[in-house]
């Protein structure tokens, strides 16, 4: 049995126990069936709150978080009670059985307001089972993140084992291709570098931006040796680097990008890269030549992947802009309160 069939199954069961528990007093005390066709007419207007409220109104407040919503709805359910009610119990019955529930006296202040104590049992009961549903499925959710969230730091714990192997074994590289070409040692002691870095952590999970641009620097560098001197990349800072924080790797990916689809061994078209610091704001701008015979049409960090770290990151403080003439591809990004 599914969730669905569970739940309709409970609510059977709920359903079959409310109106037998009505109907316990007619068969104790010898009701007549006047009695009986009321508590039929009451229990059916009941089941009809009950699922207005707990399938639309209830929801609906819920998704927009308006009191006003709930009472108009609230009150439009009493409406349709009261109108329901009527249609059967002072037309219907008088009509099919000769009866109707109230007198040819009764006042109209009295209709309503007996109406209004009698409509209530099906709206809160509606109420009552919506909410303790709705507690349970909120219940489950976290317990599913939290598991869903303790996998992934397992997860992210076996993924350090690779990566410090990895800088650990670069570092006694260096060490035995330092005697044998400078070239060679220098490279592998950059890429060590940016390991290390990858690694750090913070307990705010920001670093220094000095170390942000160091990285910058020394993945550029290694990117360089596939191109020896036939690589134009221009890296230009503007302001004071020292004391500034970002989180870690903010800036890597328009460069990663920049380099993987752009022209790099052109000197008329050089990449742009440029960062300026402005009071407490920060403007990376990344600019390159489009590589029209570019075969790899993945975009590495995508960017909808960075405006959602960033969202997280710097909500309402940040603007990202992307703009491409066909020619060169460019993304202005702006970060306040960096300090």
């Amino acid at each position: 049995m599914n969730a669905t069939q569970k739940k309709i199954a409970l609510h059977l069961l709920g359903w079959m126990l409310y109106i037998g528990y009505t109907f316990l007093g007619y068969f104790l005390y010898n009701w007549d069936y006047k009695i009986m066709l009321l508590n039929i007419s009451q229990d059916v207007l009941h089941l009809v709150e009950f699922y207005l409220c707990y399938l639309l109104v209830f929801p609906l407040w819920m998704k927009y978080k308006n009191w006003l919503v709930l009472a108009v709805s609230v009150v439009a359910v009493m409406f349709l009670y009261t109108l329901l009610r009527y249609t059967i119990e002072e037309v219907l019955f008088q009509v099919f059985f000769g009866f109707s529930n109230y007198s040819a006296g009764t006042s109209l202040s009295y209709y309503i307001f007996d109406n209004l104590y009698w409509a209530m049992p099906g709206i809160f009961l509606g109420a009552v089972v919506w909410a303790f549903e709705a507690t349970l499925k909120q219940e489950r959710e976290n317990r599913t993140l939290k598991q869903e969230k303790t996998q992934a730091e397992l997860a992210f714990l076996k993924t350090q084992i690779n990566p410090h192997f990895l800088y650990n074994t670069l570092n006694y590289l260096y060490s035995l291709a330092y005697p044998v070409s400078d070239k060679l040692a220098d490279a592998i002691i950059k890429l060590s570098d940016l390991m290390r870095y990858m690694l750090y952590e913070s307990k705010d999970g920001r670093v220094e931006l000095q170390k942000e641009v160091d990285y910058l620097e020394n993945y550029i560098n290694i990117y360089r040796l596939r191109f020896e001197d036939n690589f134009f990349v221009n890296f230009n800072i503007q302001g004071h680097v020292n004391g500034q924080r970002v989180p870690s790797l903010v800036l890597i990916p328009f460069v990663e990008n920049a380099l993987k689809h752009g022209v790099v061994d052109d000197a008329a078209a050089p990449v742009s890269i440029n960062l300026q610091l402005v009071n407490d704001s920060l403007y990376f701008d990344v600019s390159n030549r489009i590589n029209q015979s570019q075969k790899d049409q993945t975009t590495g960090i995508g960017l909808t992947n960075i405006r959602r770290r960033l969202d997280l990151l710097y909500p309402g403080s940040y603007t990202l802009d992307v703009s491409e003439d066909g020619k060169r591809y460019q993304t202005r990004l702006k970060l306040q309160q960096v300090n």
